[in-house]
């Protein structure tokens, strides 16, 4: 897979199918668009493609800070590479691109990705004041020979609901990280560098390891969540806290995780958590006594949790 950081950076060789999204998350909705596209553009000898944004429309035009991605850019492009994906294209939305009109946007894309087909959803619309909707686009491709196709994100559940990012941002902000994990059709993960924290677990017998996770990513809701930990290759059971530490006065959110039966120095590597099931909510205790036999009690039901979680995978 390919990954592109700009649109005019891009010279295709062959001809292309091409779509066009934020594709925030890569959830099934988004899945189930890619798959037909790749099965299709290979199938027929072309590439497929696929156009991302970044930063995402919806921080630059209406100015949201903080927290929002479910993926880093890299992320995105390795997930849509794992299915089957020949190119990413992630081109940067400002306010060039945001008043680039709808034709002079798909001349680009002619000249650059070479497309001969352009898949959009029933809602997409681009350019301008998103004056290239369907019957705009569908009209270009007659006029600049290339086809336009317009298919559906699939359904979250039997009430025609269909999936979307926003749902998924919602409910990893209540800690349902288990829904989410439907929606995405695999564990939600989030990657960091294993950074210097207080120490303060290693004095009561649960070293953790202190996360520096992108600023702009989503992170669960405050809890305790059973979680597995990557460290490379490696694949070991963690109890992940997502919290303030109000036992300690803490005043900053942080993510810890205590990797079971793990005692190595990885500070300065990067650990990647995916996030199985919430075992309780962010709690204050009365002192260390309480707070150990709480996560003595956490690590066993994490560790059960993980077990059960592992035999369904086989």
């Amino acid at each position: 897979m390919q990954h592109i950081y700009n649109l005019t950076e891009a010279h295709l060789d062959q001809p292309s199918v091409v779509t066009i999204g934020v594709f925030d998350g890569v959830h099934r909705g988004h899945q189930h668009l890619i798959s037909q596209l790749v099965e299709e553009a290979h199938t027929s000898g072309r590439l497929a493609v696929v156009l991302t944004l970044f930063p995402h429309p919806d921080v630059v035009l209406r100015g949201l800070t903080g927290r929002y991605y479910l993926t880093t850019s890299e992320q995105k492009a390795a997930l849509l590479g794992a299915l089957g994906v020949d190119v990413v294209v992630t081109h940067p939305f400002n306010d060039e691109v945001r008043r680039m009109r709808a034709a002079a946007f798909v001349d680009q894309l002619c000249e650059h990705l070479r497309m001969s087909s352009l898949w959009v959803t029933a809602d997409f619309a681009m350019g301008y004041q998103r004056e290239g909707n369907f019957a705009y686009l569908t009209a270009q491709g007659t006029e600049k020979n290339f086809e336009v196709r317009q298919t559906n994100l699939v359904q979250a559940d039997h009430n025609s609901a269909t999936i979307s990012s926003t749902d998924l941002r919602s409910a990893l902000l209540d800690g349902q990280v288990e829904q989410a994990a439907a929606w995405l059709g695999r564990l939600y993960r989030v990657d960091g560098l294993v950074v210097k924290g207080d120490q303060r677990g290693r004095t009561i017998g649960f070293p953790t390891a202190n996360l520096d996770i992108w600023a702009e990513q989503i992170i669960p809701a405050t809890g305790v969540y059973a979680c597995w930990a990557y460290l490379g290759d490696e694949r070991f059971m963690a109890v992940t806290n997502i919290g303030y530490r109000p036992t300690f006065g803490g005043q900053d959110i942080r993510v810890e995780a205590h990797l079971l039966g793990f005692d190595r120095d990885i500070y300065g590597q990067t650990l990647g958590l995916e996030f199985v099931a919430r075992l309780r909510g962010e709690q204050k205790f009365s002192g260390f006594e309480a707070l150990v036999q709480q996560i003595h009690a956490d690590v066993v039901k994490g560790s059960q949790v993980l077990t059960k979680y592992a035999e369904q995978e086989i």
